[in-house]
């Protein structure tokens, strides 16, 4: 297999996990504007879509949205190296994927802070792309994101496209954009909804990528 393969990853759920620094900035920023603080389990349901949506559909007033975004911002920035792991195996996935395929990372998180981490973390070198909230208008589910990594990647006519990622939001942006989905189990989609969106199911992004190498 060469280099015509292309893997994109999710990040939150997919190789890294934040939840600690996601939850405290949420209830730095409810706090902030003397706002009762949702539950961890309603907060935790809706990682992957962009924070805006998020705050939404956590009951807060349109008008007041993007406040809530800059003062969860402000924190998340200040903790997210301190409090964001790696996923197990996930830097043996992304160092087993670049032997054979380019790779990029496809989320809804800021870019910015995204590619922090993964300095932080020693990975952002395998990435030949890094596609965030604020590089596109459309967000996941909607194709725009792959579109715009695709864009910015070399790549044949004949080359397979993978997307790896933890919901569904993920898999219908993969279908949506007509390239191969692998849903993994390790995040913040269930195996009950997974299964309804993508027909490959796997627990990890290492054994993911052991299953693209394969094909």
């Amino acid at each position: 297999m060469t280099k015509e393969t292309i893997i994109l990853f999710d990040l939150d759920g997919t190789l890294i996990d934040s939840t600690e620094a996601i939850l405290e900035s949420f209830a730095v920023a409810f706090k902030q504007f003397e706002e009762e603080v949702p539950e961890d389990e309603l907060i935790k349901a809706q990682i992957g879509h962009p924070l805006d949506w998020m705050f939404l559909k956590l009951g807060v007033e349109e008008e007041k949205i993007w406040d809530h975004v800059a003062a969860y911002k402000q924190h998340y920035r200040k903790i997210s190296k301190a409090k964001t792991v790696l996923l197990p195996s996930a830097k043996e996935a992304v160092e087993r994927a670049s032997e054979f395929a380019m790779l990029g990372v496809v989320t809804t998180k800021t870019a910015e802070y995204s590619i922090e981490l993964l300095e932080h973390m020693g990975l952002m070198d395998y990435f030949d792309v890094l596609i965030g909230r604020e590089n596109v208008e459309h967000p996941k589910p909607h194709p725009e994101p792959i579109y715009k990594a695709l864009e910015r990647l070399p790549h044949p006519p004949e080359g397979e496209i993978w997307m790896i990622g933890d919901t569904c939001m993920d898999m219908h942006a993969a279908t949506s954009a007509k390239i191969k989905g692998v849903a993994v189990s390790c995040g913040y989609g269930t195996v009950e909804q997974l299964s309804k969106c993508s027909d490959l199911l796997c627990k990890n992004s290492l054994e993911a990528v052991t299953f693209i190498a394969k094909k």
